[in-house]
């Protein structure tokens, strides 16, 4: 069945309440104070199923000025707006408002009813039908069908209910194929369940007993059962008037404007860059001005930052801008937005947002034509664009977190790593910059057979993953690893005279002196090479196995370290302790106690307590 939600709109005491009983036989007015005052002050909620095919959700709105953020709450969801005009009055500002905020908020289709069509002459609602079409001509209204009813007498309810399916039949119902999406309007308990919340489900599906995450938050939660217009379910999808009962949550802990999606998917953000709508009605709107922002079911403060730095921005102009939020807010590219005064708090303006990424721009950077690709070019281009920016990569859950794409396209310019995609471009000329530093490294280090890999990473890809390093490194045809040393397949290590016999000498010295090795920087001062040559040496026997690093003060020569295995393999079972193994080795508790860890570094012995075991 195709769901589709229609939201009323139009100025206080039009009768948009008295219209959605009259279509649905559901009193949307439910809060006691709406009743006894006559008018909607928060959102009220009905259904109707026209047939086997269409069944309609219907938001009933505020229309009184100062219950216009309520309206936005609402607003947000819609499809198709039912656009109520009475005809005893015509356009009144509220009207106004409500149609500029349909507007701003990209809806597409909708029907105009002209209300209390009881209540005057023929010839008066013909002439309010006129001041409709002047008022509605060049917008998303001006081919809609425009209904006379009475919600007293039932005139033209049966034309409205057929128009509002045939305006049904043509709009697009939301995704059930998108990531779950349902941002709150109400947070209730309810006997007998606990925890509630309503909202209309933009996107996606959910189950009884999924987990979902809660917005800004990020707490998960679970759901206990879902009803969707009243009737228990185990599944709502796109595009219903959804309840969700939540597990493990008091209703104090929630708030309309806040979101449940998909869990671990994504996170709110205080920044994000869009494209926005300045209303001809508003007054100029300056560079960093503040606004309250409404998206979604949110209304947060926000400032305003024209990213072309113009002083400010003129009535009915429009301009790329950056959004700064006081606080954290689910956002996701596509979503529409309205932005409103401080004071007084009218309507200014709306927009789209465009990305979320907060990426910063540098001077004289060309931010239209990236936010423009942004807003209208396809899947690919967009996935193209942002990965070309990240010299490192980006993760593919980060995509569809930036995106919102559900699955991500193919791109054949991208290299797919381990679910990471990076630049072939970036690749390649992170290729280029290895082989320049390696060969720069061979150059002031000759002595070394290479450079460590990880000090190559740090100096290439910082940032990157170990797979897309490896991946870069197999992009460089140049390049041969050995261990964790990189080298340039040309370079081979050739010693002078001195280094020839200071490498023996050296050696020599560390043989001879077996478990009571010499001190490092003795060995290195006696070697007859300046400091620097003289440590490249140790690292060529230490590289070659010749020498084993202990500890930081302490290199044995091969043959003491393999002596000592043997020794050790002698005890194999048994326990021994510091004094029995410097008695064994004869070294002093200086070399014993580095000696004993190092063997239990290499799974020889394992400590407990101030014994060994050999293993």
């Amino acid at each position: 069945m195709k769901n589709i939600i229609v939201g009323t709109a139009g100025h206080i005491d039009h009768g948009k309440t008295s219209l959605v009983k009259a279509l649905t036989g559901t009193d949307a007015d439910r809060l006691a104070e709406e009743k006894r005052r006559g008018i909607t002050i928060d959102l009220g909620f009905a259904h109707l199923r026209l047939s086997d095919e269409i069944q309609l959700g219907f938001i009933d709105v505020p229309g009184h000025e100062r219950f216009v953020r309520n309206m936005l709450a609402g607003a947000a969801g819609i499809d198709v707006v039912l656009f109520v005009v009475a005809a005893d009055e015509s356009i009144k500002p509220q009207t106004r408002e409500h149609f500029e905020i349909c507007r701003l908020l990209g809806v597409q289709s909708g029907v105009v009813a002209l209300t209390k069509a009881d209540m005057v002459d023929p010839d008066l609602v013909e002439l309010v039908r006129l001041e409709v079409d002047d008022f509605v001509a060049g917008s998303f209204l001006e081919n809609a069908p425009k209904v006379a009813v009475s919600s007293v007498t039932g005139e033209g309810l049966d034309e409205l209910r057929r128009e509002l399916e045939a305006a049904a039949r043509r709009t697009r119902e939301k995704s059930a194929g998108g990531w779950f999406r349902l941002p709150i309007d109400r947070a209730f308990s309810m006997r007998g369940f606990g925890t509630v919340v309503t909202g209309t489900l933009v996107s996606g599906t959910v189950r009884a007993d999924s987990e979902v995450e809660l917005h800004p938050s990020g707490r998960r939660l679970r759901v206990r059962g879902l009803q969707v217009y009243g009737e228990k379910t185990d599944r709502a999808r796109a595009g219903e008037r959804t309840a969700i009962n939540l597990a493990d949550i008091a209703p104090e802990d929630l708030s309309r404007g806040m979101v449940l999606t998909e869990p671990g998917r994504f996170s709110s953000v205080t920044v994000f860059d869009a494209k926005l709508d300045l209303l001809a009605s508003a007054k100029p709107l300056k560079h960093e001005a503040p606004v309250h922002l409404h998206l979604g079911a949110s209304e947060i403060e926000a400032e305003v930052r024209l990213l072309d730095r113009r002083t400010a921005l003129a009535p009915g102009e429009s301009a790329w801008v950056r959004l700064v939020l006081r606080e954290p807010v689910l956002v996701m590219t596509g979503d529409r937005f309205i932005i409103r005064m401080f004071s007084p708090v009218v309507t200014i303006g709306g927009g789209t947002v465009v990305d979320i990424s907060g990426h910063k721009y540098r001077r004289g950077f060309d931010f239209s034509a990236r936010l423009q690709t942004l807003m209208e070019g396809t899947s690919r281009q967009r996935v193209e664009l942002l990965v070309g920016e990240r010299p490192d990569g980006v993760s593919e859950a980060e995509l569809i977190r930036l995106t919102g794409l559900k699955e991500l396209p193919a791109t054949p310019s991208l290299h797919l790593v381990a679910k990471w995609r990076i630049s072939g471009e970036h690749v390649a000329a992170a290729s280029r910059r290895v082989v320049t530093v390696v060969r720069q490294f061979h150059k002031e280090q000759p002595l070394l057979l290479g450079i460590q890999k990880q000090d190559l990473k740090g100096r290439i890809v910082p940032d990157a993953t170990p797979e897309i390093f490896e991946h870069i490194l197999d992009a460089a045809p140049e390049i041969l690893q050995a261990g964790q040393v990189v080298r340039l397949k040309s370079h081979k290590v050739v010693l002078k005279l001195d280094e020839e016999e200071a490498k023996r000498a050296m050696e020599a010295a560390f043989e001879t002196a077996g478990l009571a090795a010499p001190g490092v920087q003795d060995v290195l001062k006696s070697s007859g090479l300046e400091p620097a040559r003289a440590k490249s040496i140790l690292q060529m026997l230490l590289r070659d196995q010749r020498l084993t690093r202990i500890s930081e003060d302490l290199v044995l020569h091969a043959f003491a370290v393999a002596g000592l295995r043997t020794m050790m393999q002698g005890w194999r079972g048994q326990r021994i302790n510091v004094p029995v193994f410097k008695d064994a080795t004869g070294v002093s508790r200086k070399y014993a106690i580095p000696l004993l860890e190092y063997l239990d570094r290499e799974h020889v012995t394992r400590r407990e307590g101030d014994e060994r075991i050999v293993l």
